[in-house]
């Protein structure tokens, strides 16, 4: 503005200094293990299709990545002997499962290292808009876990996902940050806020027992659970 308008300098300075509107924050969906894992067995890996489907979710999971991330890994960036891959986007290394790499590998057989890793149906890179793989395999894994029925998969929310279950396992915050390719770690703290399971277990540790009362689960109290939620 100063370069360009310096005579509405002041005008921008008034514009800039009316505060943001306050809004309810939208909950981060993720996924407790059991509904992954329920996800992850829907493909059948009995057809090409299916094994393609299961190996990408299992990379979703496995390395945190964006959709448009893992989209564009190519052949050459999968280090299958160190079992690691590298992420364009916000550059990182990422090491994968063994599972992982087995997943993998067959995708991969016999084509050139420039090659992309995950093909369509047409034998063409996918896309991050052509990418609808887990929306087909939630409702497929309904059957067995009912609850996914309430939430909406996306390949964001495996990403979700992953970074909750890492923090769940101790893994430390800044190592996640690190993994998923934020810039800020403000962005990673998100997933610290979210977690109800881990809100429990904190409150527990403070919690003043007694021996006169019969112990409940925090599952079973509907206050204790609106309570955590706000926090």
């Amino acid at each position: 503005m100063g370069e360009h308008s310096p005579e509405h300098i002041a005008w921008c300075g008034q514009i800039r200094s009316i505060p943001l509107k306050k809004a309810v924050k939208t909950v981060i969906p993720y996924l407790d293990k059991p509904e992954m894992d329920a996800l992850l067995d829907a493909p059948d890996r009995q057809t090409v299709q299916g094994q393609r489907d299961h190996a990408w979710l299992l990379f979703l999971y496995d390395s945190g990545a964006r959709a448009e991330e893992s989209a564009q890994v190519l052949i050459s960036e999968l280090d299958v002997a160190g079992g690691s891959v590298k992420i364009r986007g916000k550059e990182r290394y990422c090491p994968l499962w063994p599972s992982t790499v087995g997943e993998l590998t067959p995708l991969i057989v016999g084509r050139s290292p420039t090659a992309h890793v995950f093909l369509n149906r047409c034998g063409h890179p996918i896309t991050r808009f052509g990418i609808h793989t887990p929306e087909r395999h939630v409702r497929k894994a309904q059957g067995q876990m009912p609850s996914l029925a309430k939430k909406r998969v996306s390949p964001h929310t495996i990403r979700h996902t992953t970074a909750t279950h890492w923090l769940r396992a101790g893994v430390d915050i800044n190592t996640i940050r690190g993994w998923l390719g934020h810039v800020s770690l403000d962005t990673t703290n998100i997933y610290a806020e979210i977690d109800l399971e881990m809100k429990a277990k904190a409150l527990a540790k403070c919690e003043v027992t007694d021996t006169n009362q019969t112990k409940r689960h925090w599952r079973d109290d509907p206050a204790l659970i609106a309570f955590l939620r706000a926090l």
